[in-house]
């Protein structure tokens, strides 16, 4: 926390309350200038001195969009103070506070929970995500078997880089067994790959060097986390079934569970509202980029299907530190996704998956965030989903849905 702390006094008239800050903050005095609208080049400094960038353009005084390949991140709590400038991601707590630099930024990307702390600096008018030196040596397109912390026995796991390449521009993703990294942008630099996303939450670099059959790179999570990972071309590949890796303990049929929502009220799958219904339970977390998928794609379907017998319910493992911080987190993430459904807290002050599994004893294990639960009208637990394939992984996420909607229908017409 010291350190964080010591970065926080950096910026003039700062209150480690952001959403406190409004433009009435500043005196009559001295006014402030809005950023000046635009293409901005953002960098923050990950481990072994590498740079993630990622682009962003300022669209009005308190608005810009944020983007990663095809996504757009559209951010509307701009805020300033004297010659500092706050940006609040949507929906995630982490958040930007720059000083000004004439039209440049320099400053911190911060997650207070997590008490981390990242260097951030900005440039305007600069468009390119990276600069190449050379022309492509290869073309990265297709699968790509990926195996990341290679070497470290028990914690290596598989992975599926999807890559597209277009001269010296790449866009993919790497697939897990329990979610994806988002989107990726980069380009081949030579035979370098680089690759980056930041959508408020995660920050993401990956570099490689390539020939036509392997890489060998390097995966950055901000600048706390580092490991390597090798990879080979083989357009066969798959990776395990989502619904193999989680399931009920020998002995246990039904899910059972009490948790308050965000008005204190406690809820369980006994109460009224589920009973005769299909019942989709999410273990989730605000803070969890592939949980905001799905918690879109959910949203949508349930409003979608109200008339019919279906609920949903999302039990939330927090990492903020108090549970009153863990219920804002969670208001946010309703609020602007628009999630008609509760959300329960059933855990704060840790994400931790061992700890989850203690809440849910009759779960083999919390593998990952999120993890989907399908029960019918009798309460019986039918099908579990281990993580979740967003948009980013293009036909996997098409066919996800289809499946999803296939197996409701199914449940509703028993």
């Amino acid at each position: 926390m010291r350190y964080l702390l010591i970065t926080l006094l950096c910026f003039a008239c700062f209150s480690c309350n952001n959403e406190s800050k409004t433009e009435d903050s500043v005196t009559a005095d001295a006014p402030v200038q809005p950023l000046k609208n635009g293409m901005y080049r953002g960098v923050l400094e990950v481990k072994d001195g590498e740079e993630l960038p990622f682009n962003f353009k300022v669209t009005s005084a308190n608005e810009l969009e944020v983007y990663n390949a095809e996504e757009v991140i559209k951010v509307d709590e701009v805020t300033y103070s004297a010659d500092s400038v706050f940006i609040k991601l949507p929906v995630f707590e982490g958040y930007i506070a720059a000083k000004r630099d004439g039209n440049n930024l320099k400053g911190q990307f911060i997650i207070e929970s997590l008490e981390r702390s990242v260097a951030f600096t900005a440039n305007y008018g600069v468009e390119k995500r990276f600069e190449t030196a050379e022309v492509p040596t290869f073309n990265v397109s297709g699968v790509w078997e990926t195996t990341f912390s290679v070497g470290k026995g028990d914690e290596a796991y598989l992975a599926k880089g999807i890559f597209t390449q277009k001269d010296d521009l790449v866009t993919g993703t790497f697939r897990t067994a329990t979610g994806d990294y988002r989107f990726l942008e980069g380009v081949m630099d030579g035979n370098t790959m680089k690759l980056s996303a930041f959508d408020g939450s995660h920050a993401f670099l990956f570099t490689a060097t390539v020939n036509d059959f392997t890489m060998e790179g390097t995966f950055y999570s901000g600048n706390h986390w580092k490991e390597p990972f090798m990879a080979k071309r083989n357009p066969s590949f798959e990776l395990p079934e989502a619904e193999d890796l989680t399931f009920l303990k020998e002995g246990y049929e039904r899910l059972a569970f009490e948790f308050p929502d965000t008005s204190g009220n406690l809820l369980s799958l006994d109460d009224e509202r589920f009973k005769g219904k299909v019942v989709v339970v999410q273990i989730m977390g605000s803070w969890c980029p592939n949980c905001l998928d799905e918690s879109k794609y959910y949203a949508d379907f349930y409003k979608q299907n109200k008339s019919k017998d279906i609920a949903f319910v999302g039990l939330a493992f927090e990492y903020a530190k108090t549970e009153e911080a863990a219920f804002s987190r969670i208001d946010r993430l309703k609020e602007r996704v628009g999630i008609d459904y509760p959300i329960l807290l059933a855990q704060y002050g840790s994400s931790d998956k061992e700890k989850a599994q203690e809440k849910l004893p009759m779960l083999n294990h919390v593998l990952s965030y999120p993890t989907s639960i399908f029960i019918d009208k009798t309460g019986r637990v039918r099908k579990i989903h281990t993580g979740f394939n967003g948009p980013a992984t293009g036909e996997k996420y098409t066919a996800f849905k289809a499946e999803f909607e296939r197996f409701m229908a199914e449940l509703l017409a028993e």
